[in-house]
């Protein structure tokens, strides 16, 4: 690249900044992507590597996983409502999730039919009037459409047997108003004629926000004069956290849990503790963190601020495990953008800035990338087009090759759709196209007709050109190279290009883990792209024929070829290099 060339990238890339122990296998150097046979592969490991998978799989697919216990996971959001039913009450539950374990995770390395996903978020599952339950009516129970909590105990062996570890939604910001909590309180109220409220007669009283005067967001507290903040909804009144009892409460339903089984906890609307005063949201969490930690050193925490990166990542400085990256989430965010036709160079950035954001507060921080949730539209509706296919492809590998702990939310690997009110958002698993096949959640009663974009995972899972094959390649490459997880990413300049016209469509992160290092090559556009990689340095040496190929992901029929440090990639690819 000529040096304006690289002084303008440069630029590029400072503008983008302002803005915005496992199995060791044998390094065995694979093919190359023209089909010539590599000299360094002897016939014994050439053989190995022919009998390791199909005809159609590639050889970087048979190296051995490298999956470390800790908690730098891939973790997959479950809405048991709408995953899989097992007694026919069209209604999801622990038991059909037992019964799908193994498409997340069968708990076999040797085998190449699981998703390959180490950890389950489940979104909340105690008992609560309303569908999505983030209204909790007890702390202690799991909800009687979702089974027992012996159901519960069994699903946290069986996970257990497979190495997922499995975070609860804790949901600490209010309660259901049928918490007893709740209406224990307002029964004291609703006694005490003209005398003043006392916490030794009624301690739930100090549980929640109540007061003579109506502020915004508080209701009235029926057949009194009192009122009760609820800033989410009437039904959902907004627990005082200042309460040294409910912090003892606090301790004692995460120890429940812990003791349990229980992995750790997604800790919701941590912006909202208390709502309009974050420092006072980080101290309640600095003192949730110790807690939990107290109780359980290797329990996982993730908290969800939503808001700009500048905003959430003070958070860090609670001694959180992970915040939400949400600046790289949703339709409007970084992902999304470049995919749509920003330059490649701001994912690049934003990727290689976060350690300096986030270490600044807390330096044994573990990022938590994800690209949709419950709350936002599921990502095949962003993209539009002849190329929307391999957009929703190419956004799940910029986000699972992201560090830390990366979120997949139910669904994304099938490329469902539903946009909307929420309920859409919370469509049934599509395990099937036939809605009565075995298994088959109906959804929540208000969802719309939501139609799907991409076949249901009995035809994908036979495609090996399917959405479904594509994340689970990615999430293998993930497992087999710990550097993407764990390593420090560096932003790289390509060298010199071969093609004259190409377009900012290119962005090359290196992740350095140990005394290891991996590079990611994204091309994000629609071109193919002509790249000269032999003068990036990788583990010492430049890039050329004794570089491993760890991962060659194309979205379409054209395939990536690299030889001799050159690389061709179509649009929309992803080359991993070791």
């Amino acid at each position: 690249m000529k040096n304006v060339q690289k002084r303008a990238l440069a630029g590029i890339l400072s503008a983008a900044l302002i803005c915005g122990c496992g199995v060791q296998g044998e390094n065995i150097p694979l093919q190359n992507s023209f089909g010539e046979e590599n000299p360094d592969i002897s016939a014994d490991a050439a053989g190995e590597q022919a009998d390791a998978g199909t005809s159609d799989s590639e050889p970087w697919e048979s190296f051995p996983l490298q999956i470390i216990d800790d908690n730098y996971r891939t973790y997959y959001e479950v809405f048991v409502y709408s995953f899989c039913d097992s007694n026919g009450d069209g209604v999801g539950d622990l038991q059909g999730l037992i019964s799908r374990l193994d498409y997340i995770n069968d708990g076999d390395d040797a085998t190449e039919t699981d998703l390959g996903c180490n950890g389950i978020w489940l979104m909340p599952v105690n008992p609560s009037p309303t569908y999505h339950k983030y209204d909790v009516a007890d702390y202690y129970d799991i909800d009687e459409q979702y089974g027992t909590l012996e159901d519960f105990k069994e699903l946290l062996a069986e996970c257990e047997r497979r190495g997922i570890k499995v975070i609860m939604d804790l949901v600490l910001n209010h309660s259901s108003s049928q918490n007893p909590w709740f209406q224990e309180a307002c029964a004291y109220l609703r006694g005490l004629d003209d005398t003043e409220p006392d916490v030794s007669e009624c301690p739930y009283f100090d549980y929640y926000h109540f007061s003579k005067e109506q502020g915004g967001g508080y209701y009235q507290v029926e057949g009194t004069d009192w009122y009760y903040e609820a800033q989410f909804w009437s039904e959902m009144p907004d627990l005082n956290l200042d309460c040294e009892p409910l912090r003892a409460e606090i301790a004692k339903i995460t120890q429940y849990w812990l003791d349990m089984g229980v992995g750790g906890f997604r800790l919701d609307a941590v912006k909202e503790y208390y709502s309009g005063a974050p420092q006072s949201n980080i101290e309640f969490l600095s003192w949730l963190t110790d807690t939990v930690k107290s109780q359980k050193e290797e329990a996982y925490l993730v908290g969800e601020a939503w808001l700009d990166m500048a905003d959430y990542a003070p958070y860090y400085g609670s001694g959180i495990d992970s915040l939400f990256d949400f600046a790289f989430a949703d339709k409007d965010g970084i992902i999304s953008k470049v995919l749509n036709g920003s330059s490649a160079v701001k994912y690049g950035a934003a990727v290689t800035s976060l350690d300096e954001t986030f270490s600044a507060y807390n330096a044994d921080y573990i990022d938590a990338p994800f690209y949709t949730n419950h709350d936002m539209g599921r990502s095949a509706g962003y993209y539009a087009g002849d190329n929307s296919a391999a957009q929703t492809k190419m956004a799940g590998a910029m986000n699972l090759f992201m560090g830390g702990s990366a979120f997949l939310y139910y669904g994304e690997e099938l490329g469902m759709k539903g946009s909307g009110k929420d309920e859409n958002k919370r469509a049934p698993m599509y395990w099937s196209m036939n809605p009565d096949a075995e298994g088959m959640c109906d959804g929540p009663a208000d969802m719309e007709d939501v139609k799907m974009k991409f076949e249901s995972l009995e035809e994908q899972e036979k495609d090996p050109d399917s959405v479904y094959q594509y994340y689970r390649k990615v999430i293998r490459i993930r497992n087999q190279n710990p550097e993407i997880a764990r390593g420090k990413a560096e932003y790289v300049l390509v060298g010199d290009f071969l093609a004259e016209d190409t377009k900012e469509t290119v962005c090359a992160i290196k992740k350095i883990y140990g005394d290891s290092e991996l590079l990611l090559v994204f091309v994000t556009g629609a071109g193919t792209e002509e790249l000269d990689l032999s003068t990036i340095t990788l583990n010492g040496k430049n890039i050329g024929a004794e570089t491993q190929i760890r991962g060659a992901l194309a979205t379409g029929e054209e395939k990536i070829s690299f030889e001799d440090g050159k690389a061709v990639m179509p649009g929309f690819s992803v080359l991993v290099l070791k």
